[in-house]
């Protein structure tokens, strides 16, 4: 493996709220992977579920794992079958910096050969090709991680490895925005300003919204309003949609992104968007959500699910490259590998504002 170790660290999850940074022999890639040297890997929301056991018999499908798929990193081996591609051995040369995404599907069944590989219908069978990075496939919070090339994209000149660790964030918002059609002169609301809801923020505001509502509160808030978008702080506001109509005429928004996966937040959703309008579900509750399927129905609301970034990293990165989107004030916090508990909870208790927190290996 020349300068490539034998073992590196990574976080080991033993078990629910059980993990410790161990030395792990490092994976060697074969068929259509690289191998990457992790520089910097940031935590996602659904990662704290999943070291909790919040997804049990699926994320993970058994212990001991190593989880993570938001990072960032370089090239630094090719399997011996990529080798013999002179095109695909100049696209992703030993030295590539490169950030990565979770899903790689199987290729042939009929999601993924129509482009829908999020939504693999051979979904965990790694036997067919499968891969989910970080959920059913060893993940990224480790000095190294083998990913097919399908998952990897180079980074455009002037990125950093922390930015390009806010792919998955900024990619499933982009999704998103896709998925709702978000176009010139939209009125967009965002409920839910995390990560995923002020990258919702800037790609609407790019597709041409003429406005972009922000249901929430907090830091979180106060950066979506600062980067332009109108915020509702429910703490401070008695009725949120009904602010929301008084920008809209009474009408209600043409698109709604929601992005926070609460019961309260779902509920502003629906009642905020007009009839007609396309209502884009961009959380992921982890708890029963009650619907009212005939209130949505006569409004003849579309209602849009989101899985992950299916074919967003060259666009989503690119606007970040231009500089039509921006990371800053997203990436509000950065800590080593070995202070994964830390990081975590430094995470999940949002402190000092924290927003994304990146780790590196």
């Amino acid at each position: 493996m020349g300068d490539i170790p034998a073992t590196m660290k990574a976080v080991v999850l033993k078990g629910p709220n059980e993990f410790e940074l161990q030395e792990v022999p490092v994976p060697r890639p074969t068929g259509d992977e690289v191998l990457c040297r992790v520089r910097a890997i940031a935590i996602c929301g659904t990662d704290p579920k999943i070291v909790a056991g919040k997804f049990p018999g699926m994320w993970p499908p058994a212990y001991p794992c190593i989880i993570g798929h938001e990072w960032a990193g370089e090239v630094v081996e090719l399997s011996d079958d990529l080798k013999a591609s002179k095109k695909v051995a100049a696209k992703y040369a030993v030295g590539t910096r490169v950030a990565g995404e979770a899903h790689k599907g199987c290729g042939i069944c009929l999601n993924c050969m129509t482009g829908h590989y999020t939504v693999c219908l051979n979904y965990g069978d790694n036997a067919s090709g499968h891969r989910h990075y970080g959920f059913t496939s060893q993940g990224a919070y480790a000095q190294y991680i083998v990913s097919s090339v399908k998952s990897v994209t180079p980074l455009p000149e002037g990125l950093s490895y922390h930015q390009g660790a806010m792919l998955d964030s900024a990619g499933v918002a982009l999704h998103g925005v896709q998925r709702g059609a978000v176009k010139t002169g939209d009125a967009v609301l965002i409920t839910g300003p995390g990560a995923v809801g002020n990258f919702s923020f800037q790609y609407s505001k790019a597709s041409g919204a003429r406005f972009v509502a922000m249901i929430g509160r907090g830091p979180r808030l106060e950066q979506a309003v600062k980067m332009g978008a109108i915020g509702i702080d429910y703490e401070k506001v008695d009725d949120p949609v009904a602010k929301v109509l008084e920008l809209t005429g009474g009408i209600g928004v043409d698109c709604t992104v929601e992005c926070a996966g609460t019961q309260q937040a779902i509920d502003w959703a629906i009642k905020a968007t007009r009839k007609g309008g396309r209502l884009v579900m961009n959380g992921l509750p982890t708890s029963t959500i009650e619907v009212p399927w005939g209130q949505m129905t006569l409004a003849e609301l579309d209602i849009l699910g989101v899985r992950a970034n299916p074919n967003t990293a060259a666009p989503a990165l690119a606007l970040m490259a231009s500089g039509a989107v921006t990371t800053d004030g997203i990436h509000t916090h950065t800590f080593p590998l070995d202070q994964f508990a830390e990081a975590l909870a430094t995470f999940v208790e949002r402190r000092d504002g924290a927003m994304k927190v990146v780790l590196e290996p």
